[in-house]
């Protein structure tokens, strides 16, 4: 399928509503008006002698031919921003008449459409009108908007406690127990990359020791610490307790709001682990089961079953953990909608004070991308479903929406949302997503994201990617932390 762009640049909101009708069949983007026999989208733009812009959208669609024109004066408005917005706007109309597709966020394309409230509320509009142009003009669902009107105000007062100087850590344990279908993190499987993993810990120490006093000096409060991966608890006790003890030895922890350890994977835990994670301070970890039904758990690669999630579960009550949350995905292969009711069903049942749900999001590097038909991808359609059927459950039980966030190439454009007990909020989750204060990053594909204070811009410094890069040029790692120094020195 191709998007013809003629008169105008706009490619970046076009493509992209455009490939969220055409999944399986990415548009491509040209200039030339070369139409042909085949299906195509025509998006026109041309300044008129008399100060109108006329905008112009065709399609053709299974050989269905579909024309719409638009001719006005913007009459003072910024005429990108008013030529891009009826263009993207006819383009959507004819999309969802010629698919039959309605999407329930509508128009809206960004990741991050919460920020969409506080820029409204910042115009001075009300919920009201909030809604109502949410609705109208970007033909969002009410569903939606709720969900959005209701996150805001949540994660608001999260985003209000960072202070100019608030800074969090997050350090990456690329390694899991195997890999997973859908995933595109940078993970190795533990058995695979066991010879690395000693000479990894051992320079990521390093590494915490090289920042830590550049952390100090540019007088920078550090808020919330953040282990991910991979999975953290891949690794044995020791080597994540010594990984602990440099952070807690080398960084000042006394203004710390949240401390996390994604324990993730249930085949990885252990009492011991639970133990030493709780001693050490840690105040929130993450069992992460996708889905409670074992043939689902096959299909995506996991090699634990569903009563090991219950059981490290109750392991980590046991060690004294009251703050756990639990990641689910929705729109897996081969999951029902049936299947998808029951693991909410059971996770609820557990009571854990976090649960975070996540549509499937086919990304390019996940054995997924790679490989769509070794996949039973026919219960997509019910995505909107199970979402609906989470969200109402999740509030009969008394959670709520706190975060969330959409990613390119997801189940029916879907949505990514951490639901919590009241007073149970992840904060890093809203720091990182919101991009509110920097982000300093440590270990294999790290990528750490520095923000001036009243900018929105962001300063980014990469780790390399992979582990044994990451081992092989280690000095280059310490040296580009530099950047941090010389990126607070320029305010």
């Amino acid at each position: 399928m191709n998007l013809i762009l003629d008169g105008h640049t706009y490619k970046y909101e076009l493509e992209s509503l455009a490939n969220m009708f055409f999944h399986e069949n990415k548009v491509r983007v040209v200039m030339e008006k070369d139409f042909g026999e085949k299906d195509f989208l025509y998006t026109f733009k041309s300044a008129l002698p008399n100060g109108e812009i006329c905008l112009k959208v065709s399609s053709k669609i299974e050989g269905k031919l579909r024309e719409e024109t638009y001719q006005k004066d913007p009459k003072g408005k910024d005429i990108d921003r008013f030529c891009e917005y009826h263009l993207c706007r006819m383009l959507y109309l004819q999309l969802v008449e010629a698919t039959g597709i309605s999407l329930a966020w509508g128009m809206l394309t960004g990741v991050r459409p919460v920020r969409l409230i506080y820029r409204y509320r910042e115009r001075g509009m009300d919920d009201a009108q909030i809604r109502a142009h949410l609705h109208e003009d970007y033909f969002v669902t009410q569903e939606k908007i709720d969900l959005l009107l209701e996150t805001a105000n949540r994660e608001k007062r999260i985003l209000d406690l960072s202070r100019p100087e608030s800074c969090s850590l997050y350090l990456s344990i690329p390694f899991c127990p195997s890999r997973c279908n859908y995933c595109s993190f940078v993970s190795h499987s533990i058995e695979r990359a066991k010879k690395l993993v000693p000479e990894y810990v051992a320079l990521l120490i390093r590494e915490i020791e090289y920042v830590a006093p550049l952390v100090k000096d540019l007088g920078l409060r550090l808020e919330t610490v953040y282990f991910g991966g991979g999975t953290p608890t891949a690794i044995t006790s020791e080597q994540l307790e010594a990984i602990i003890c440099a952070v807690e030895r080398c960084f000042d922890l006394s203004h710390l709001r949240e401390y996390t350890v994604e324990a993730g994977r249930p085949d990885t835990i252990t009492l011991q682990k639970m133990d030493m994670l709780k001693r050490r301070g840690v105040t929130r970890i993450s069992i992460n089961p996708q889905t409670m039904d074992d043939a689902v758990l096959e299909q995506i690669g996991r090699k634990h079953t569903a009563s090991q999630t219950v059981e490290a579960f109750d392991l980590a009550r046991r060690a004294g953990h009251k703050n756990i949350n639990m990641d689910l995905i929705a729109g897996l292969m081969g999951d029902s909608l049936q299947s998808f009711c029951n693991t909410i069903d059971q996770v609820i049942s557990l009571n854990p004070e976090n649960i975070t749900l996540h549509t499937l999001s086919v990304k390019r590097s996940s054995r997924l991308g790679q490989h769509p038909k070794e996949f039973n991808l026919s219960e997509h359609r019910r995505v909107r479903d199970m979402l609906s059927y989470a969200g109402q459950k999740f509030k009969e039980e008394g959670y709520f929406p706190y975060y969330l966030y959409r990613q390119k190439n997801t189940t029916e454009n879907m949505e990514n949302v951490g639901y919590c007990k009241p007073g149970m909020e992840g904060y890093y989750n809203v720091y990182i997503m919101d991009e509110t204060h920097s982000i300093i990053a440590l270990g294999a594909g790290g990528v750490s994201k520095l923000r001036r204070p009243g900018e929105t811009l962001l300063h980014r410094i990469f780790n390399y990617k992979y582990p044994y890069e990451y081992i092989e040029r280690f000095d280059t790692v310490l040296c580009r932390k530099d950047e941090i120094v010389k990126f607070y020195k320029c305010l």
